[in-house]
């Protein structure tokens, strides 16, 4: 895959839109929704005295929880953050800028959400404007979470992840869970090029079944070039997908998994919980 590297530690989100949106990155567009009926639905499942946390792994710029709780659009962000007048600002000034925007556009219902990445830059900004409750600059695959972390986790309900699951593995989420009190449920878009079987089987032996979505996928992005279009093809085939009218038609494409106790896959299933197409 091609290295965007540079575009995800900057003291502010303008680079991330303005080359993601470039090659049409959709995957938080995907999730919007679909966190919120599943915040709602693992909520109603089994009511918790303290108000549940989402936690963003991964969370960049706090782009999921801008979505989840403010009255805005993926588009409305790539408008944003490439208009003239924000392409202006310093970042202090976009800073102060962005609290506004989103005061302006929370939502009622807004929850409480908390991110990890180890982009230090990205994540003090997405704190600085008042997405993130709380953000923590750690990596998980290498490092025990902080006790700033660990009690920040207590009342996750919802872990949401819509980039970055092929640089996870168990050992992140071994250390979420292992401080995690109530009953919590796994949303991952997770690119078809990319296994997600270990992290399933580790969510398994914490009691949480993975469904996948097999009749739909989620277009991600579209390929930087013929080269990386061929690996990703050659990938899918590898992992036993089939790419034709999907890879084979210029875009990365993500599928859904959503572990959850068993108890809850009955209650609400998979197929009224997911993305609209």
């Amino acid at each position: 895959m091609t290295l965007f590297d540079h575009i995800y530690d900057q003291p502010d989100p303008r680079a991330y839109f303005r080359v993601l949106g470039s090659l049409e990155y959709q995957t938080p567009h995907h999730g919007q929704g679909m966190f919120r009926r599943a915040l709602s639905a693992c909520e109603q499942t089994e009511p918790a005295a303290e108000p549940a946390t989402v936690l963003d792994i991964c969370c960049s710029y706090g782009i999921n929880a801008a979505l989840l709780n403010h009255h805005v659009t993926l588009d409305d962000l790539y408008e944003h953050y490439t208009s003239p007048q924000v392409t202006a600002l310093t970042t202090a000034e976009l800073i102060e800028w962005d609290r506004d925007y989103y005061a302006a556009r929370r939502r009622h219902d807004a929850a409480r959400v908390i991110g990890v990445d180890i982009a230090a830059n990205a994540i003090s900004y997405a704190h600085a404007v008042g997405l993130l409750e709380e953000g923590f600059a750690e990596n998980l695959e290498s490092a025990a979470p902080s006790s700033a972390l660990c009690r920040a986790l207590l009342h996750t309900r919802l872990i949401t992840i819509t980039g970055g699951a092929t640089f996870l593995s168990p050992r992140t989420f071994k250390a979420v869970l292992a401080h995690v009190h109530d009953p919590v449920w796994v949303a991952a878009f997770v690119l078809r090029t990319t296994s997600y079987a270990s992290i399933a089987a580790y969510l398994t032996s914490h009691g949480l079944v993975t469904e996948k979505t097999i009749t739909h996928t989620f277009t991600q992005r579209r390929f930087t070039d013929a080269d990386e279009q061929q690996h990703a093809i050659a990938a899918v085939i590898t992992a036993g997908e089939d790419p034709r009218g999907k890879e084979t038609c210029g875009y990365f494409h993500t599928s859904l998994h959503l572990s959850r106790p068993q108890e809850h896959t009955t209650a609400f299933l998979l197929t009224d919980l997911m993305p609209s197409l």
